[in-house]
């Protein structure tokens, strides 16, 4: 308990001087004259002096209100000034003060229960009532250590696990600035924590998109993980992500891969998919339906039409050759088109001997080498190509039965046969492995073409939501890692249709809006929070902003954070490299930080070449 006598020191030499306006959250302190030096000595201990940035405590009655400096300026006194003094009397020094919270209990708390009166003394804060304020777990409960106060080297700064990792997260900062350095701090200081406990692998998922292949090597962040190296670059490509074949049968994942329309492609792959289905992994039934469609075919009288559908037939039955000579055998060489009365019959091409047309015959189609190769047809062993296979028996019905024309549902499956490549490079839809070997995946896009690296994150993102909605298991945890995030949350890209932009980015938002309720989160760090849609950025919970050049990106941080200060909002442009603005639901308060170090050996391969060192 304190004595009269500390009290008396204290309001001497902390009082820095009294409430002189009190407008909304904004209140103006007319500071005591003798309190306009840099530092002041209290109990031994050398306190720094009110200024811009620093906290002050305004005492009413017995509620103790913090506030923090937004400005100050001078201001002429309104009392009868002696005729000889000097001219610094003339002034009054006036703090302008944002209210920010309150002391309760020796804690601080956020928000205001009280305003201040005028004539309301202020004080400056001692050493335990700052740290206090910089105190943000609750006590016992589990906490990583970040840095310190950029302005108090000597304030350590720690965040509970719960309120920053039960959240979504933004990193933000210009190239350079420390921003993946600082999302490397995070997770290793949280993976060290939990370094070896079976429940911690066991119940939570960690899944980090790298696309510049900054988190891959074998210690970045952490050891013990699973790291997919993907590459379209390659004829064989790289690692493949382990698939189920059920995971592609999705009308939205594929007619994002077809750049499908609304109201004639999807509805076309929607029957595909039931044709899929209802085929399955009968081969005897996938020849059938071949068999009566080239008999189907055969008795058109439309060549147009009928060459197209043939054309299709070729694309789907394995290739003849020539049991001698191992030459080619075109499917359709004893086939031909009787122009004067439309219609197809057979020929016998070593004798040329024509026969009647197969619509008054039906017994030669069943001669014919299509026929006889629909016997012979197999599914292939890869789910997409077999996807298109069915897809063109799916349009021959639809021709044959007028219910779609060629030329509006082609252009989707060629656009899936250009795509397919690309899509056996990177993922294996056949697989018997689980896609969580460990806890911790991380997924190196760096070697992907443009297209699989927008296509990747939403496939996956999309997957293990659905999954996680499904079950309603709040037990367990899932966090996806966006590194370099405008590559995938941006809407200003111009190379893509708005249906593939507006769906890639409906799976993102509705993870971040909804995601909380099945405890799937959000970490996305970016060098543009411009380019990045506003829903997402306006639903994250907490955030570490770096240095920050462009106007557009700081006005985006202003209009998202309203509760940032104007000290810090101005302190962007010119936040020294690692240093950054922690604000958000794990913080009472916005603060400068300046990140540790990381373990050696821990950090991103993110290192900004020495360019004298190799000329040299």
């Amino acid at each position: 308990m304190e004595s009269n006598r500390d009290i008396i020191l204290y309001q001497s030499i902390l009082r820095i001087g009294v409430v002189c306006s009190v407008d909304g959250r904004e209140v103006r302190i007319r500071v005591d004259k003798d309190k306009n030096t840099s530092h002041i000595l209290f109990k031994g201990a050398l306190i720094k002096n009110v200024s811009v940035g620093a906290y002050v405590k305004i005492i009413k009655g017995f509620i103790p209100i913090i506030g923090k400096v937004d400005s100050e300026r001078l201001m002429p006194k309104e009392v009868e000034i002696p005729e000889y003094h000097s001219t610094l009397d003339d002034f009054d020094r006036i703090l302008v003060v944002k209210l920010v919270g309150y002391m309760s209990s020796e804690r601080f708390e956020r928000g205001i229960i009280e305003l201040p009166l005028i004539d309301n003394e202020c004080y400056l804060l001692t050493q335990d009532e700052f740290a206090s304020i910089h105190s943000f777990a609750k006590s016992g409960e589990p906490v990583i250590s970040i840095g310190s106060l950029s302005t108090d080297q000597q304030i350590n700064i720690s965040l509970g696990i719960n309120n920053l990792f039960a959240s979504h997260i933004g990193i933000f900062g210009n190239t350079g600035s420390g921003k993946s350095y600082t999302l490397s701090k995070l997770y290793h200081e949280l993976f060290a924590q939990y370094v070896d406990n079976e429940k911690f692998d066991r119940k939570a998922r960690f899944l980090l998109f790298d696309f510049n292949g900054e988190y891959s090597g074998s210690k970045s962040i952490c050891e013990k993980k699973t790291v997919y190296a993907l590459s379209t670059r390659t004829e064989k490509g790289g690692d493949k992500l382990p698939m189920k074949s059920e995971d592609f049968l999705d009308l939205q994942l594929i007619s994002i891969f077809a750049n499908a329309t609304e109201k004639t492609q999807r509805p076309f792959i929607q029957r595909t998919i039931k044709l899929y289905r209802n085929i399955g992994n009968d081969v005897g039934k996938a020849r059938a339906y071949l068999q009566s469609q080239i008999c189907s075919v055969l008795e058109m009288s439309d060549k147009i039409k009928g060459d197209t559908l043939l054309d299709y037939m070729e694309q789907i039955l394995p290739k003849k050759e020539d049991p001698l000579t191992h030459v080619e055998i075109g499917l359709r060489s004893d086939i031909r088109f009787h122009n004067t009365n439309n219609y197809y019959y057979k020929v016998d091409p070593t004798l040329n001997a024509y026969h009647t047309n197969f619509k008054d015959n039906p017994a030669y189609e069943l001669q014919t080498t299509l026929y006889l190769q629909a016997r012979l047809y197999v599914f292939p062993t890869n789910v997409v190509e077999r996807f298109i296979h069915i897809m063109y028996m799916q349009l021959i019905f639809d021709v044959l039965n007028n219910r779609a024309m060629n030329e509006h549902i082609a252009p989707a499956i060629n656009k899936l046969k250009a795509i397919a490549p690309s899509i056996g490079k990177v993922f294996d839809f056949s697989s018997t492995t689980g896609f969580w070997t460990t806890n911790k995946v991380v997924v190196n896009l760096r070697d992907l073409n443009l297209d699989m690296r927008k296509m990747v994150p939403m496939i996956l993102t999309n997957k293990f939501y659905t999954e996680k909605k499904q079950q309603r298991d709040k037990t367990t945890y899932l966090n996806i890692v966006i590194d370099e995030a405008h590559n995938v949350l941006s809407r200003q890209s111009e190379r893509e249709s708005e249906e593939w932009k507006d769906y890639r980015l409906e799976v993102f938002e509705e993870v971040i809006k909804e995601g909380r309720k099945f405890g799937v989160f959000l970490t996305i760090a970016s060098q543009r929070p411009s380019d990045i849609s506003p829903t997402i950025i306006s639903q994250l919970h907490n955030y570490f902003i770096h240095r920050l050049m462009n106007e557009r990106d700081i006005e985006q941080i202003r209009n998202t954070i309203s509760y940032l200060d104007k000290v810090s909002v101005e302190s962007l442009p010119i936040l020294t490299t690692g240093t950054c603005v922690v604000a958000g639901q794990m913080v009472e308060m916005p603060i400068v930080v300046k990140i540790d170090k990381i373990t050696d050996g821990y950090q991103p391969d993110n290192t900004t070449i020495n360019i004298t060192n190799e000329w040299s």
